[in-house]
This record gives C-alpha cells, structure tokens and sequence, in this order.
C-alpha cells in the first residue's frame, strides 16, 4: 500500500520538528539567559559575530547541501555525492580557519574589539565544523533518518546549553579563586560576548565528535571530478542566490554599526532589536523544521503525476498554519515578552513585523521550488538580489532615523519583494496551482482577529487572555470550515 506523499511529509516534519522544536526551546534559554546576564551592548556584539558566521557559512557550504539531495536522487552512486561535498567543504572550511588563527588579531582589532582575537579564532572554528557536519546532517536527510538527525541536533544544543551554564555561572568565580587557570586565556574573567562564541565553538566540537565514526568508514571523502563539476554548476548559482539572500536577511545587523541614530549606542540598539527578533522564534522554528522536510520532499515528488496540485496543497497548510503562529505569539505577548530582560522589552514593538516578514519568506520557499525542479537555479540570483536591494535601501535611508524598527519593516518589504517575484516567475516557468483565495482569506482573518484583540478595551490579564484565546478558536474554525468545504470545490 503506498503512503499518502502529504502524510509522509508531516511525519518526516513532526521528527525534525520535535529535534527543532527541542533545540529551539533549550535555545531559548538563552535569551532570558543573555538578556539578563550580558548588557544590550554585549549582547549586539554577539549579535555581529553571528551575522558574519551566518554569512560565511553560505559562501562555505557553496550550494552543496541542496546540490547532495538533487544529484544524490539521480545518481546511481548517492556515496559518490556526498564524499565529493564534503572533501570540498572540508577543504575550503580548513582554509578558512587557518586564516582566521593568521590574521586573529588584525580582524579583531579592525572590528573594535581588540584583546577578543580569540573570538575571530572561534568563529573561524565555528564556520569550519558547522560547514563540515552540513554535509553529513544532509546525508542524514537524505537517508531519511530522522531520528538519528534529532538526535545529534538534540545533543550538539544541549551541549551549548550545558556549555553556557557552566561558563555564566560556575566560571568567573572559579577564576577569581585561580587566577593561573587556562580558561583565563580563553574567554575573559568576567562575562561578556566572548562566553557565548566560546559555548558554541565547544558545541560544534562536540557535533563533530558525534559523526566521527560515520567518517571512517571506507570512501566517506572519495572524490568524483567529473561529478564534483556537475555539482557545481548546479549548485553555484544557489550559493550566489544564498549569498544576497543571507545578506539580506544579516546584513541589517551590520549595518547598525554605520547608519544607527547618532545619539544611540548602536551596539545597544542591536542587542534590543536582536531579543524582539527572538520573541519571533516560533514562526522561523516551524519554517525551519518544515524545510528540513520538505526539500528532499519536493524532490522526491517531481516524478509523480500530480505533484504539482500537491505542491499547492502543502502551500494552503502552510499558510494556515503560520498565521495560527503569528495570533499565538501576538495574543499572547502580554507573557511572551517577560521572556526578555526588562531592559531589551523596547523591542517587542518589532515583533508583529518579523513575524509576518517570515511568514512571507516561508511562503518563498515553498514557491521557490519552481526554479529548483526546473533547474533555472540562476533565477534565485536575481529574485535574491532584488530583496537585498530593497533591504539596503530601507535600512540605509531609514534607519539613522528610526533606528530598529526601519530594520524590521526592511525585512517585511524585501520579503514582499521576494514573494511577488517567485510567483510571478514560477506561474510562468513551472505553472503550480495555488489556491490565492484561500490563501489570501487565512492571511487577512488572521491579521482582521489581531487588529480586534488591539480593538477590546482594557481588562485583566487573566481576562484578557481567555478573549484571545476565544479569537484564536474562530481563526482554528475558519480554517476548519474553509478546508473541509475545499475538499469538494476548488477555491
């Protein structure tokens, strides 16, 4: 009996999920963690660092994960696939590293940060096993093994976890105690920024040491030339999309070093737009863990008859699904935003913002298979490049004056973009059927059902939660009625 294709994708998703979600929750431990233990200024810090990672880490990876699911379904060798990815990943993450521990300290000082040479060497680290494991997380993927792939993401952000515990809270008062201690040369005696990069660089270790036996077996770094060439002009042009979409997504990060109001600290201001991004963390959690699932998925499905009426369907649950995050997070932010120190709570204003920007690039990437399957990855450029123009434009002209909050509508504008650009081309090159009433009738109930929780007068907390939680059963109705009637009449 053959499986229903949507109930696979769910269960494939739920697996993923339940390792996202679980890394994600331990995840957002840090946030209560850092934005009480670290100043805004510290934290922006932190911030800055993760946005150079992010951004070399596309450039590193070179396109190759999404290049191992395409090649890997249509080789007859799928070992062949992975082992040339990852020698060449692991070539160019080597070079990497050995140039971050050259010029650590130049780095360091041309940043601001002079003394923290350290942290340049952890993030050349960081990129290098990040970039490595990559590659063999896709081979998880790939071979469906869900629950090995959660399990290794469980224990490499349990171990950060773990890492940072020990760092914030048993560290500085053992060094007071030992002067003469290593660790002093490692991270600083008091906490600061140099404690989170020196968790995760511990972490991706400890990620490394899990896949240690996987890489000893016989041809794990056997090398194709002929297919490593074929893989790369497949997957080059997606590392040059991934590159202005990476920056588009980071590079306001970098930008409030140049262009925050004159009488802000930027750092601060990065650090509080930072943790009212982080109050957005359920809608990038569930996209995140939908995508794990559902590019091999995609794949898989592109040799069956009717995949393309498939592909719209999962776009109508996706949808659906998103929005209920957006009311749950908005609805609910009243207890939500105690999540964050009192001093970064300036930021929730940014969250209905970000919320429903990622909702839109969720929606992107569903859409956006229409280049991958058609094997027009050359498009993704300039749809990319199109959304970081605007993202430059926004921030760069509004952000000297209204500082965080023209980065996070920069965001909600370049996804619009982004969105608009990927319907049009896809309804073109690879036609799917998208359902846009529907569609359109989740989003704007969604957004209708906040705008009237704004709406209701000023009540007790307790109160005030039970009515939204009434708003939300009328969303979870609407969608309930709309999809049970759909099954009989296309919308």
């Amino acid at each position: 009996m053959t499986r229903n294709p949507i109930k696979q994708l769910a269960g494939e998703t739920a697996v993923y999920g339940l390792s996202t979600v679980l890394a994600r929750v331990l995840n957002f431990f840090f946030v209560p963690l850092y934005t009480r233990m670290l100043s805004t200024a510290h934290y922006g810090t932190v911030t800055e660092f993760m946005a150079y990672i992010a951004i070399l880490q596309v450039v590193l990876s070179m396109g190759l994960e999404t290049g191992c699911f395409r090649f890997a379904n249509k080789h007859d060798r799928p070992d062949h696939v992975f082992s040339s990815a990852l020698t060449t990943v692991l070539t160019l993450s080597l070079f990497v590293l050995g140039m971050c521990l050259i010029f650590a300290r130049p780095i360091a000082s041309g940043l601001g940060y002079a003394g923290y040479g350290n942290c340049v060497v952890y993030m050349g680290a960081i990129l290098a096993m990040d970039n490595f494991t990559s590659i063999l997380f896709a081979r998880l993927r790939f071979e469906h093994k869900a629950l090995q792939f959660a399990l290794f993401k469980t224990i490499k952000i349990s171990g950060e976890l773990l890492f940072n515990i020990l760092l914030f809270f048993t560290l500085p008062a053992y060094l007071q105690q030992h002067p003469d201690f290593f660790m002093r040369y490692l991270v600083s005696a008091t906490p600061d920024f140099s404690y989170v990069l020196f968790a995760i660089f511990l972490s991706c270790v400890l990620s490394l040491l899990l896949f240690i036996p996987r890489l000893f077996k016989k041809g794990s770094f056997r090398f194709n030339p002929h297919l490593w060439k074929s893989m790369l002009i497949y997957a080059l042009p997606l590392m040059l999309a991934g590159l202005p979409g990476i920056l588009n997504d980071f590079s306001d990060r970098i930008l409030f070093r140049f262009f925050t109001p004159e009488s802000h600290v930027w750092q601060s201001d990065l650090g509080i737009f930072q943790a009212g991004v982080k109050l957005s963390v359920l809608m990038t959690l569930f996209i995140q863990m939908f995508r794990f699932a559902a590019e091999p998925f995609f794949f898989a499905q592109a040799k069956e008859q009717q995949n393309r009426a498939l592909y719209a369907q999962v776009l109508n649950y996706f949808t659906a699904f998103c929005m209920l995050i957006f009311l749950g997070v908005m609805l609910y932010i009243d207890l939500i935003g105690l999540i964050i120190g009192p001093s970064f709570r300036a930021g929730i204003t940014v969250v209905p913002i970000m919320l429903f920007a990622y909702l839109l690039l969720g929606m992107s990437f569903n859409i956006s298979i229409w280049y991958k399957l058609s094997e027009k990855t050359s498009y993704a450029l300039y749809i990319t490049c199109a959304g970081l123009v605007v993202t430059l434009v926004v921030n760069i002209l509004f952000m000297p004056r209204y500082g965080y909050t023209a980065a996070a509508w920069a965001h909600l504008l370049s996804y619009t973009v982004i969105l608009g650009l990927n319907i049009a081309l896809g309804q073109k090159h690879y036609p799917v059927p998208y359902q846009w009433r529907r569609i359109g009738l989740y989003i704007v109930a969604g957004l209708m059902i906040w705008g009237v929780s704004l709406l209701l007068p000023a009540m007790p907390l307790f109160l005030k939660l039970g009515v939204h939680t009434v708003l939300i059963m009328g969303y979870l109705f609407l969608v309930w009625r709309v999809e049970r009637e759909g099954q009989h009449s296309p919308t």
